[in-house]
């Protein structure tokens, strides 16, 4: 901080901000790590300027924080510019959540990857906040607490360097509405003073009440104010949860005020007088002096303090999973009243010395050095939030973001991913999102096909561009340009591995004919061209009828003689199923005009054949089919046109008056081949196209391009950089990852 001792220790101002008093702390920290209180001053407000923990007049909270400054500043001897302070009220809000992030196979997790899980978390519970929330307060997030990290469903203290494939969090998220911290911000203002530090009342009096060794236990903190009662748990080493309720010590002082006839300050006075003597002085507003019993004043005060301690215990036992906590330390001025510890004892079922005042006992390691402060728990929270400064330094900061100007809880932590929550930026613009994939199924087996990934967001900070990660400055000027959604899915039955290499063979009048299998989408044959859609469901026949044979080998039948199959008399609807025999008689050839040129006479046309010629046969219903030692393969439609004459006229005899000559060689076309490629060291091997291209490899790995959270994507072949449309070769070597920082 700005504000120096001569001796040059830097002095820590801290300040707790009640419903009745306003407590300043002035110290510092040895290098022992002993924390030295030099100065204390405690004012109460001069009206009731809070209630509830909340400010509701700016202004004369303002003056009483000034007179504490200007007291401290006396004691020390020179100025304080810089203060710490602690928001509570009586809506603060706490979400607890469960996170998990699922990564495609075994993983070994990184501190980027366990940064990313818990902003999910505070994510999550933000959108949880936002459905609940029932006021109209905007709230801001002040802190998160990780009370369990998992593996695979196992509990870890730390998952950094495991290999996993599921992480998780269980996270408690805290929240503040804007009112509350502005209000804060505006009355310490008044008094010139810039907020150094800001943090929450449970957890500056959890640093001083219950020290870390200690949270290993399930032990409940609760912090008695005079507006609200905080209270946060501990177990298993970490603060699990916190909460308040809405009432506290101003409760017990009303019912005194309204039964003798008192102010408010009196009451006070009064209240404080019975935990300490015997009888109790005091004047009521008619100027009559009076003087009772403390023991009246108790049982004046019972009622009310049964009702605080059950409202505390239930709310302890709701935070603890409904169930009560092995003990409990109570700070805060609202706690020592008579009675109190006792009931909330038996409110939450456990011994009485099991719940404890914390003052003197724990505020042993603090050294104070101004004689006359009395270590009481009064002090505790104020201490609590001067030594919150060195652990936590916590603050909100301004940012610009996409021309609106944000507030942000500064926890020394915050990136640009911070101020876009904060924004309400939806998390899927930060990242490239894919087009809309086609989900189908292939002979009952779920498939799925990913739309291509879009471009991501473009981040800039003061006008340079950076990544999502960047840690964020006060004043910055922050714009993101949202990512870009890519190409939807498109894929055509034709590059379905069931149909590229699957085939059927038949014996036709004594020939293997092998055929592409068909398909039906939605019961419907389609053809190889055919867009699948989402939703559709495929199935890849395993026979064809007599008729779709023929239309497929583009021949006509003569349905007045026999159509064998297996050597039984069939009709045109009969299934033939792999490797049947099939024996029928042609009448003709259909094969396009365009695609024939006539000869001169039929008696003396000659088929061309390549390689092979073979010969009309005199009579068709006597036709035999020549065998051959190889089988002639009928092609996938796409290529049925060029390749069809010459694979009916191997597989038939020709009619006498039908041989016809070919006018021009079918064009060539490049077969589908297989290429094996080795990607990140695994081998992989495409098929179904003629050649390949790197954009081809994400149809045959796993990799999410959505998932950069600010990482730029490496992308090499044979150890240059590659480029999308860039040829592939047999052997290739090539990297695809992310590069980490």
């Amino acid at each position: 901080m700005d504000t120096r001792r001569e001796d040059n220790r830097g002095l820590v101002f801290g300040l707790d901000i009640g419903t009745r008093n306003v407590v300043g702390t002035v110290g510092y920290r040895d290098e022992n790590e002993t924390f030295n209180v030099i100065a204390q001053y405690c004012k109460e407000h001069d009206t009731r300027a809070m209630l509830d923990g909340q400010i509701h007049d700016i202004g004369k909270v303002g003056k009483t924080i000034q007179v504490v400054k200007e007291k401290l500043e006396e004691m020390i001897e020179q100025p304080l510019t810089e203060v710490c302070i602690a928001a509570a009220g009586r809506v603060l809000k706490t979400v607890t959540t469960h996170v998990d992030y699922e990564y495609p196979e075994e993983t070994i997790v990184t501190g980027e990857m366990i940064h990313t899980l818990e902003l999910l978390g505070v994510e999550q519970a933000q959108n949880i906040l936002r459905e609940q929330n029932d006021t109209k307060y905007r709230f801001y997030c002040v802190g998160y607490s990780v009370v369990k990290y998992y593996i695979n469903d196992e509990i870890y203290s730390n998952l950094e360097g495991h290999k996993a494939d599921v992480i998780s969090i269980d996270i408690i998220v805290t929240f503040l509405p804007e009112d509350v911290v502005d209000g804060l911000y505006a009355a310490v203002a008044i008094a010139g003073l810039e907020v150094a530090n800001l943090t929450l009342e449970p957890i500056a009096a959890i640093n001083v009440a219950i020290p870390e060794h200690f949270r290993m236990l399930n032990i409940g903190l609760v912090d008695v104010g005079a507006g609200t009662s905080d209270i946060c748990i501990t177990k298993d080493g970490s603060i699990t949860a916190y909460g308040m309720i809405p009432y506290a010590g101003d409760e017990i002082t009303e019912v005194i005020v309204q039964h003798y006839l008192v102010d408010f300050n009196m009451a006070e006075h009064i209240k404080r007088a019975s935990t300490v003597d015997n009888e109790v002085e005091f004047e009521d507003i008619m100027s009559i002096t009076h003087r009772v019993p403390s023991k009246e004043v108790w049982d004046l005060v019972a009622p009310v303090v049964d009702k605080l301690a059950k409202g505390v215990a239930e709310k302890i036992i709701d935070l603890n999973g409904d169930k009560s906590v092995s003990a409990t330390f109570v700070v805060g001025g609202g706690g020592k009243v008579h009675g109190f510890v006792e009931r909330l004892a038996e409110e939450l079922n456990i011994p009485s010395e099991r719940v404890a005042l914390r003052g003197e006992e724990v505020l042993k390691t603090i050294n104070f050095l101004q004689p006359d402060i009395e270590k009481d728990p009064l002090i505790v929270t104020p201490v609590g939030i001067c030594l919150n400064y060195y652990d936590q330094k916590n603050n909100f900061i301004m940012v610009r973001f996409n021309g609106e100007r944000i507030k942000l809880y500064d926890n020394s932590r915050l990136t640009i991913v911070d101020a876009a929550l904060q924004a309400g930026f939806p998390n899927e613009y930060l990242f490239p999102r894919r087009g809309q994939a086609i989900n189908f199924t292939v002979n009952g087996k779920q498939r799925m096909i990913r739309g291509e990934a879009g471009e991501s967001s473009t981040v800039r900070l003061n006008g340079r561009e950076v990544n999502i990660n960047t840690p964020l400055e006060p004043n910055c000027e922050i714009e993101i340009i949202p990512s870009t959604v890519g190409e939807n899915a498109v894929y055509t039955i034709e590059r379905l591995d069931e149909y590229t290499s699957e085939t059927i063979t038949f014996e036709v009048n004594h020939k293997m004919v092998t055929c592409p299998r068909f398909v039906l989408v939605n019961g419907s044959l389609e053809p190889p061209t055919y867009h699948i859609k989402d939703g559709d469901r495929i199935d890849v026949c395993n026979y064809y009828t007599v008729a779709q044979l023929a239309e497929f080998m583009d021949v006509e039948i003569d349905t007045d003689q026999e159509i064998l199959v297996n050597n039984r008399e069939e009709s045109m609807d009969a299934q033939i199923y792999e490797n049947f025999s099939v024996d029928w008689t042609v009448l003709s050839y259909r094969t396009a005009k365009e695609d024939v040129e006539a000869q001169p006479e039929p008696e003396t046309a000659e088929m061309e054949q390549e390689p092979e010629t073979v010969e009309a046969q005199p009579e068709p219903e006597t036709a035999e089919v020549e065998q051959e030692p190889e089988t002639a393969e009928i092609q996938p439609e796409t290529e049925i046109a060029e390749t069809l004459p010459e694979a009916v006229a191997e597989a038939e005899s020709v009619p006498e008056n039908a041989a016809t000559e070919m006018n021009a060689a079918p064009e060539e076309k490049k077969d589908p081949v297989d290429r094996s490629v080795f990607v990140n060291g695994e081998l992989i091997v495409m098929h179904g196209k003629p050649e390949y291209v790197f954009i081809d490899v994400f149809d045959y790995i796993d990799f999410d391009l959505s998932d950069s959270r600010g990482r730029a994507i490496i992308t090499t072949v044979n150890d240059k950089n590659a480029f999308y449309t860039q040829t592939l070769d047999e052997g290739d070597e090539i990297v695809i990852r992310w590069e980490e920082s």
